[in-house]
């Protein structure tokens, strides 16, 4: 067994179980929701906390800063195990600064340890799949240094395109103007977006309906799609898992992908995406 272990946070949103089989280990971000923090979650009461979105209740959301780090970092090192930190993307939160400053300071105290942070550049899922990936990597006997390397080399060709069905949150996060939205819901415009080079949520664009927007994600995936690499695709969802069942069948159908693993967008990314996000995350080549 690799003597060093993978931290990720809660930004990828992956399930309890996933993270118990890939021998992870994982910190979360939190969510300031109905009067409680939370820690950020796919597990448990998303489906309330979807529920409440659809209620008009908002949230907000927390970083993880150096302190929390430092202590799931020290973990792993009192262990005598390096650690491989990758983090939420960098251009949605402070969460990758925060390790960086955490590991400079572990650095001291533990002169004979290594510490590396990748910043994904990566969202939900798609930083989800790149830690899958770099965990099974990691389980076939993988060394650390040779892991850092293959993220940094292949993280802008893990393509993240998505939809959302309520355009109110896009809005909110200033992601799309008042205006746009208020005509965009008049004329059931659908936004296609991705995250780009530099790990922002960009709007790229329009689909007249929820069914062609979801269409349209597929149509990214074979546009983009690497002619291996891709057996195992993801698929995020903001409590709409019959769109989620939709896409993975057309993904099966028309880009030859065996295996479909889908899942919940978490509360974090979920309070600014709100109820309907759709997301699709492959290797590709090119964002």
């Amino acid at each position: 067994m690799m003597n060093y272990q993978i931290l990720t946070d809660s930004g990828s949103d992956l399930p309890k179980e996933l993270v118990q089989q890939l021998e992870l280990s994982l910190i979360p971000l939190s969510v300031n929701f109905d009067g409680q923090t939370l820690p950020d979650t796919v597990d448990g009461n998303i489906r309330e906390l979807y529920q409440g979105f659809r209620d008009g209740k908002s949230a907000t959301t927390s970083a993880i800063n150096p302190a929390a780090w430092a202590e799931a970092m020290k973990k792993i090192l009192d262990q005598e195990q390096d650690v491989l930190t990758i983090t939420f993307s960098s251009g949605l939160s402070t969460t990758y600064q925060s390790a960086v400053i955490a590991a400079e300071e572990l650095k001291e105290a533990y002169p004979q340890r290594k510490i590396l942070v990748v910043d994904s550049l990566c969202a939900s899922l798609g930083q989800g799949m790149l830690v899958y990936t770099a965990a099974k990597k990691r389980l076939a006997g993988m060394d650390m240094e040779s892991l850092y390397q293959w993220l940094e080399e292949n993280k802008l060709s893990q393509c993240h395109w998505f939809t959302v069905d309520d355009l109110s949150f896009l809005k909110r996060g200033g992601r799309v103007s008042a205006t746009t939205a208020l005509v965009g819901t008049m004329l059931q415009i659908k936004p296609v977006l991705h995250v780009d080079d530099e790990g922002h949520l960009i709007n790229v664009s329009k689909a007249r309906g929820r069914k062609a927007s979801i269409q349209a994600l597929e149509k990214k995936m074979e546009e983009l799609m690497l002619p291996d690499g891709n057996e195992t695709v993801f698929i995020c969802h903001g409590d709409c898992i019959d769109d989620a069942n939709y896409l993975a069948q057309l993904v099966k159908e028309r880009c030859g992908v065996k295996e479909v693993i889908i899942g919940y967008t978490g509360a974090v990314i979920g309070s600014h995406s709100g109820p309907g996000t759709l997301a699709l995350f492959f290797f590709g080549s090119r964002r």
